[in-house]
């Protein structure tokens, strides 16, 4: 039975679908804020967040999920503006960075990607459903939340606020317009006509406060109700607290069954920080020679709900755990095998899948799951070298971890060394793409090169390239 962990109650539960089939989950996880490329800890939230709907979808399930991407913030209205851009230009490009990124990672896609910037319209409903029963007011042009009509308020983040609501200690919205409280958090933030980022609204010209486009877009896509709702340890206060005041406050129905949030990683044993020297995006990572799928290893090595310790000996670890997991696959599919089947080693194998199982079942106990799958390689591994392994127990065994991977998406495919003449005709469909303004394509065919060790250059003459 998969149980999880939910922030929520407190409690590890049972997993029960909300829908009467009890079959369709509907999953909500917190996408970045594009204003700049992703960083490694970014990436273990969406990492964690991949393999909970792998596995879900592993279980049989029918999945819709759904991952927002935040495209208009403080941060991205003052960079836009400093880069003399609007901000979807200036986004733009960190949108496309984004998904190809979260591709070489083997992190599938959700089902919907909305960005908050096409859902204005949703948030000034949810709003001015608020406003009318007094769970939101204006203050100087902005509306603000009032926390005091929510009773509920501080039930996922375990924080106490009765008695403590007016000028509350603790990370408070930090608007420069008055509030009746300290506490209370901005739905909509008023601007001046001349203000380029701003919508019209019925209570006024402004923009968004953070918290209400996810309420939004969670609830268009995935009902009031829906059955997870999941993202970085971060986020649980304030982000998803206010996310349920403000969601529960308009719909007076539970917002999301179950809250699962991701631990925080550090580098090295301390906070990830530009100051410190120790801040890594995934292309960093990538640029000093490591694999991708390395990097995922090592960010879904620890449980979800654990802490991680990112340093670059386990990371070089990992690179040669992921350099011996492709290697036995390729021994055990190139084996050449007696006739026959052991039903020893089938039986040892199914009951390896049987722990995977296990393991994830119980909140997505990763470390154990790739224990399950280590035990499993040596045992194999130990059948070839004294050559009790089959031909009929082949498909088996690659049928195990196939099943595996597909949750774990850490086996690593070894790529044919490309052919001068594909080069040639890939180079060739990119600057068709250029010509066309793909871009976005253009760029795709430029990083597949380079993961293949393919160097490209643009020079005046056209185009060249390079074997690294």
């Amino acid at each position: 039975m998969l149980k999880f962990h939910n922030t929520l109650s407190g409690k590890t539960e049972d997993f029960q679908p909300l829908n009467d089939n009890g079959n369709d989950v509907r999953l909500y996880i917190c996408g970045p804020t594009v204003w700049s490329f992703a960083h490694i800890g970014n990436f273990r939230t969406f990492i964690f967040g991949d393999v909970l709907r792998r596995y879900i979808k592993y279980k049989g399930y029918n999945l819709t999920h759904v991952m927002n991407l935040t495209d208009v913030d403080d941060r991205i209205i003052n960079e836009a503006r400093k880069a003399g851009k609007t901000i979807d230009e200036f986004v733009q490009p960190f949108i496309e960075a984004f998904w190809q990124d979260v591709d070489a990672l083997g992190i599938e896609r959700p089902e919907i990607a909305p960005r908050a910037t096409e859902h204005i319209a949703e948030m000034i409903d949810i709003i001015a459903r608020l406003l009318e029963n007094d769970h939101a007011y204006e203050s100087e042009g902005s509306i603000y939340y009032r926390i005091s009509a929510f009773e509920d308020y501080g039930k996922l983040s375990k924080i106490n606020f009765k008695g403590n609501v007016s000028g509350a200690s603790g990370r408070v919205d930090t608007d420069k317009y008055d509030k009746e409280n300290a506490q209370d958090f901005a739905l909509w933030k008023f601007v001046d006509e001349d203000e380029p980022t701003g919508w019209d609204a019925p209570f006024g010209r402004g923009r968004p406060g953070w918290h209400i486009e996810c309420s939004a877009m969670a609830m268009k896509y995935l009902g009031e109700s829906f059955d997870i709702h999941a993202g970085g340890i971060d986020l649980k206060f304030p982000h998803h607290e206010n996310e349920i005041a403000q969601s529960e406050g308009a719909t007076e129905k539970m917002f999301a069954k179950y809250w699962l949030h991701s631990e925080h990683l550090k580098v090295e044993g301390e906070t990830m920080s530009k100051s410190l020297g120790n801040y890594f995006t995934f292309r960093d990572l990538i640029e000093k020679g490591y694999s991708a799928t390395a990097i995922r290893y090592l960010l879904l090595s620890v449980p979800y709900h654990k802490q991680l310790n990112f340093t670059f000996e386990t990371l070089n670890g990992a690179e040669n755990t992921i350099e011996r997991l492709s290697d036995f696959r390729t021994r055990l599919r190139e084996a050449n095998l007696s006739a026959g089947a052991n039903s020893v080693l089938q039986g040892k194998t199914r009951k390896y899948l049987s722990d995977f199982e296990e393991a994830m079942d119980d909140n997505l106990n990763t470390s154990v799951a790739l224990a399950a799958l280590h035990n499993l390689v040596r045992e194999v591994n130990s059948a070839l070298a004294n050559e009790t392994i089959l031909t009929g127990d082949r498909e088996f065994i690659l049928e195990a971890v196939e099943k595996i991977d597909s949750v774990l998406g850490i086996f690593s495919e070894k790529q044919k060394e490309m052919l001068d003449a594909e080069i040639e005709q890939l180079i060739e469909e990119r600057q068709e793409a250029r010509r066309s303004r793909n871009f976005a394509r253009s760029d795709e065919i430029r990083d597949s090169l380079a993961a293949q060790g393919i160097v490209l250059e643009d020079t005046k003459d056209g185009v060249r390239w390079k074997r690294k």
